[in-house]
């Protein structure tokens, strides 16, 4: 055995004492934390509403649409999300995302869709509801999500020689997550006109 050339240090040797004095220095360090814990009246006056992250489980950020396959057949021009809107539409605290995707048209007005994307932790968002079909050949007015309602202004043609550029019918809908699907609702004509 090696004998060291340092002097003897008094942590070393330990005894009793010194474990009490440990221990009792402990205490005041946890005792002093205790009392020095942020005011959560204080915070909570400041901030208007409390974030999932405060109540211990990370926010979820709503699908990015721009990361989505949408099922549009737009030849080699792929396709624009003209407009986006997320909200928690199905009440379980992850938001989903609610996107107006047409082809990318040079001029014109081309047919859009309306979907409703989820996305699982990690994975790429995915469509869980198609709201409007291109096929339906309608464009997107207004647009908004408020409250776990989608509503929008539809815009179609009453027949096939109305150009492109020029819908001529228009109907407000909304949707709303019930029972497990989008009920969709419209506003007639006559509601829309006593409104005006």
């Amino acid at each position: 055995m090696q004998t060291s050339v340092l002097p003897d240090l008094a942590h070393t040797d330990t005894k009793a004492m010194h474990w009490l004095a440990t221990a009792a220095a402990m205490a005041a360090v946890v005792a002093t934390a205790g009392l020095l814990q942020p005011d959560t009246t204080a915070a909570a006056s400041t901030t208007p509403h409390r974030t999932a992250a405060q109540h211990g489980t990370a926010t979820v950020p709503p699908p990015d649409p721009e990361r989505a396959v949408f099922p549009l057949q737009c030849g080699g021009v792929g396709n624009t999300v003209a407009k986006q809107a997320p909200g928690d539409l199905d009440g379980d605290g992850r938001p989903e995302t609610v996107a107006v995707v047409h082809c990318a048209a040079g001029s014109g007005t081309p047919p859009s869709g309306v979907y409703v994307l989820t996305q699982g932790s990690g994975a790429a968002p995915r469509i869980v509801a198609t709201l409007v079909d291109p096929a339906q050949n309608m464009s997107v007015g207004d647009f908004a999500v408020r409250d776990g309602v989608i509503s929008a202004t539809l815009l179609g043609y009453s027949s096939p020689s109305i150009p492109s550029c020029c819908p001529d019918q228009q109907e407000k809908v909304t949707w709303q997550w019930q029972n497990g699907a989008f009920i969709r609702n419209s506003q007639s004509d006559d509601s829309t006109e006593g409104n005006a």
